[in-house]
């Protein structure tokens, strides 16, 4: 079992907003227009009632703003942090046509944050149902948290030392501190839920197990590690999830290099930039094989890391890692260009014969995505494109296995908000079949 890691807390990575005053919350919950049928409403993930929660803000009923977030998002305090609220519910507000939207992720988090939780949550009478979580990221926390208050025995396995998934070790500190995430992880267990932490399925916990003292299973795993390049010098790469980790809780020292090059284009990618960037690189360069068009990065973040300071160098193949005296000394890039659309429907890169150029670099991260979850071909689950296929229920090819989050997200943009909403409606089918489930031998 892991050793239980210490919090890094690096004032360069503090939160990026600041918490709105009671004064400033209620100036902008009284701008709101409380729209009918809202459209900020309908942009949700979770189909929070916007409006309803403002405009209790608006009269100064906190309590009430907390419970109709709360029961619509149980893991609202992260997402008032984390969601691309400018895509989502304040890029729908009808004030931004004409006038700035309503502050609506920050109101959520003034909200959520100053009402105890348990004040608005409860737990149900106990019904004798049993269901097992394996992996207790944002999917497996809205599952169990939703479970719970319908009174199931909820028991969560978590392999890594400390729950919470990307949201306590991947997302960086300037968006989620993991003191926010760790405080949703007491949450559910406050309404009854087993976390047991530094437990992985496979090694600590077998199948036939599971079988015998639980009535369901949800797998809410998320993805792997980083892909691997293929391209000599590879090992001198560092995993860019396992950077943001290392700014986030203390596993020991963390080194930053002076020219940091970031492999990728993704919000990942984008956070080990800013990473690297405010923790003391003198230059940051982020390497892209396509262009800004194909970019997966949010267009709000890709304008926040320019802002930084860091460069983008487009059209560009890693091809070699150089060293001196066993030290990164650079990237080695082919330029190319875009051809033909691939598989993911974006146009493929070619190189251009003899255009090769060398980055300086004494520190280069990769942030490609992540590898597909290996559970699948433990279990015998049926794949889409190596992620966990799940029918309009949740449910997986074996009867009685449910799942959701990353790991399932075959199509559409990966999310903590897409995650949260995922284990919400999982934990609604599975009360559906607890009275006549059992799980296959």
């Amino acid at each position: 079992m892991e050793s239980i890691p210490k919090l890094r807390n690096e004032p360069a990575l503090a939160e990026q907003l600041p918490p709105l005053t009671p004064n400033d919350a209620l100036v902008e919950a009284s701008r709101c227009l409380f729209c009918y049928d809202a459209p900020c409403t309908h942009a949700c993930p979770t189909h929070i009632d916007i409006p309803r929660f403002i405009k209790k803000i608006a009269t100064g009923n906190l309590i009430g703003s907390a419970r109709t977030i709360l029961q619509a998002n149980i893991l609202g305090a992260t997402c008032a942090r984390v969601c691309p609220v400018q895509e989502l519910c304040e890029g729908a507000c009808v004030l931004g046509e004409s006038h700035k939207p309503i502050q609506i992720g920050r109101l959520q988090r003034y909200a959520t944050d100053a009402v105890d939780p348990r004040r608005v949550l409860r737990r149900g009478t106990p019904n004798g149902k049993r269901v097992a979580i394996i992996g207790a990221g944002p999917a497996g926390l809205s599952c169990a948290g939703y479970l719970a208050q319908q009174g199931v025995d909820v028991t969560l396995f978590e392999r890594r030392p400390l729950a919470g998934g990307l949201s306590t070790y991947g997302i960086i500190a300037l968006r989620e501190p993991a003191e926010v995430a760790l405080a949703e992880v007491e949450m559910i267990r406050g309404l009854g839920v087993t976390v047991r932490e530094g437990v992985e399925f496979g090694r600590d916990i077998e199948w036939s197990s599971l079988q015998r003292e639980f009535d369901a299973v949800f797998l809410s795993v998320g993805l792997g590690a980083t892909p691997r390049l293929g391209i000599p010098g590879e090992e001198h790469i560092l995993d860019g999830i396992e950077y943001i980790e290392q700014s986030k809780v203390d596993n020991g020292p963390m080194r930053v290099g002076r020219r940091v090059v970031v492999i990728g284009a993704g919000n990942t990618a984008i956070d080990c930039a800013t990473i690297a960037r405010r923790l003391g690189a003198a230059r940051v360069t982020m390497v892209y094989r396509r262009t800004e068009r194909e970019m997966t990065a949010y267009a709000h973040e890709y304008d926040f890391v320019k802002r930084e300071g860091v460069d983008v160098q487009f059209l560009a193949q890693p091809v070699r890692v150089l060293t001196r005296d066993g030290s990164v000394a650079g990237l080695e890039c082919s330029s190319v260009e875009l051809g033909a659309l691939d598989e993911s429907g974006r146009p493929a890169p070619r190189e251009i014969p003899g255009a090769v150029f060398v980055l300086e670099a004494d520190q280069i991260v990769r942030a490609i995505g992540q590898h597909r979850p290996a559970i699948a071909a433990l279990l015998g689950l049926d794949t889409e494109r190596g992620f966990i296929q799940v029918n309009a229920d949740f449910e997986t090819s074996v009867p009685g296995v449910f799942a959701g989050g990353d790991c399932i997200r075959a199509r559409g943009a990966a999310s903590t908000v897409m995650a949260v909403q995922d284990g919400k409606l999982a934990a609604g089918a599975i009360l559906g079949r607890l009275g006549s489930l059992t799980l296959p031998s």
